[in-house]
């Protein structure tokens, strides 16, 4: 039986003012939204549930610190909030570029626009809160934590959101008939699947159990998802725009759809690149006592 045990403190440390900053940007982000409902559409459902989603876990992580439920919880409560923070930060951002982008236009104008700018800046302040609450929580050098806080935990939340972001898009790519197209939506897949499975056993507390060394197992994976985020930044461009110019006009084409998976998998190979660069380092060099 859960024995809770109140800890006032966790409400006025420095990590718990941050998180009621994060809580009030997110409520007022999509209350001013909701007001006027200027979300219509896929994207607006996007933004809006991304707000919603982040006030509400962020709440609960607050409420079970400060009830002391986190003690009794089966799960890795560090890094259930390193990686919750660094993916909150990231869909964040997401939504203070794209809800601006597609609902304030050049002619707009009046109260309604009043609130969607509003609503813009209350997300661009919620992301600079989550961003402090990631670099509060990140492990400092020499420091005995967490493995979701490291520097490759964190980057295993930004790969796997970044494949997400591209699977977002493969729909609208056509990609279906072009054998090249096929073997890089292969390796986003099996990449994706490896580094949230990581994720899972990671908040789960099950890396332990594994019965082989997870470190150098892990430097394996990231040097072999390199290598295939290496062969699909080459063949997704060629097949993709290889005797296929950018229509005019192209108004959210195949191209555009097409250029952004482009981007998002160089984004990814450099992630991949940097989280061998310091698993490696970690598993590979010691620090002398």
């Amino acid at each position: 039986m859960a024995i809770f045990e109140l800890n006032p403190r966790s409400l006025i440390s420095p990590l718990g003012i941050v998180r009621f900053f994060e809580i009030f940007f997110a409520c007022t982000a999509f209350s001013l939204v909701a007001v006027h409902y200027s979300y219509n559409g896929s994207t607006g459902d996007w933004c809006m549930f991304t707000w919603c989603f982040c006030f509400a876990v962020t709440f609960l992580i607050l409420l079970a610190e400060f009830i002391g439920l986190t003690q009794s919880l089966p799960l890795s409560w560090p890094d259930f909030t390193s990686a919750f923070s660094m993916l909150a930060a990231l869909m964040i951002f997401t939504t203070s570029v794209v809800y601006p982008s597609v609902f304030i236009k050049s002619n707009c104008s009046g109260t309604v626009c009043g609130y969607k700018g509003a609503a813009t800046a209350m997300s661009i302040l919620c992301f600079i809160a989550y961003a402090i609450e990631v670099g509060i929580t990140r492990a400092k050098s020499g420091e005995v934590s967490s493995f979701l806080a490291t520097v490759p935990g964190l980057l295993k939340v930004f790969e796997a959101f970044v494949a997400c972001l591209i699977f977002s898009l493969l729909e609208k790519t056509a990609y279906q008939s072009l054998p090249g197209l096929q073997w890089c939506v292969a390796v986003y897949c099996i990449c994706f699947i490896v580094t949230t499975l990581i994720i899972i056993l990671t908040v789960g507390r099950c890396l332990a159990t594994l019965p082989f060394p997870l470190e150098k197992v892990l430097v394996g994976f990231n040097i072999l998802a390199v290598l295939m985020y290496l062969t699909a930044t080459f063949v997704w461009p060629i097949y993709s725009f290889r005797n296929y110019s950018r229509p005019q006009p192209c108004n959210s084409c195949v191209w555009d759809y097409r250029l952004g998976v482009t981007f998002l998998t160089i984004f990814n190979l450099i992630a991949y690149v940097v989280d061998l660069v310091y698993s490696s380092k970690m598993v590979f060099v010691t620090t002398p006592a």
